[in-house]
């Protein structure tokens, strides 16, 4: 059983940046593909970004291509996320998940197998 501990969220003005961190309790999850997904109020979850074992390759969702970045770092089982010139419409709870199918890549919430329980990253106007 991995569990996985985001970090890093906050209340940021538009156009700010933030760094999410998602630390592992198993180092099997170097082994696994890592994700970021991320759940608005009222909405549902939706895919962000993912990162195969090796970190790489990485897939993003379109509205973040260019703006965000997924890294880890195997040594310290962390994955990243860094977000830039964030806007109001990236306002939501943040979540890291670990896909233990090591390809392909998955984009599907169903597609991963442990998730951690999220931090809010709100940006304002």
């Amino acid at each position: 059983q991995v569990q996985l501990v985001e970090s890093g969220g906050g209340l940021v003005q538009a156009g700010g940046s933030l760094r999410l961190s998602c630390a592992a309790s198993e180092r099997t999850f170097s082994l696994y593909v890592a994700g970021w997904f991320r759940q608005a109020p009222g909405k549902e979850r939706e895919f962000v970004a993912a990162i195969n074992k090796s970190g790489i390759i990485t897939y993003y969702t379109d509205s973040v291509k260019g703006r965000f970045t997924i890294s880890r770092d195997n040594a310290k089982n962390t994955v990243y996320l860094q977000m830039n010139s964030l806007k109001p419409e990236d306002t939501a709870v943040y979540y890291c998940a670990a896909d233990t199918k090591t390809w392909p890549i998955g984009r599907l919430v169903d597609e991963y197998d442990y998730w951690g329980r999220g931090t809010q990253v709100t940006v304002s106007s």
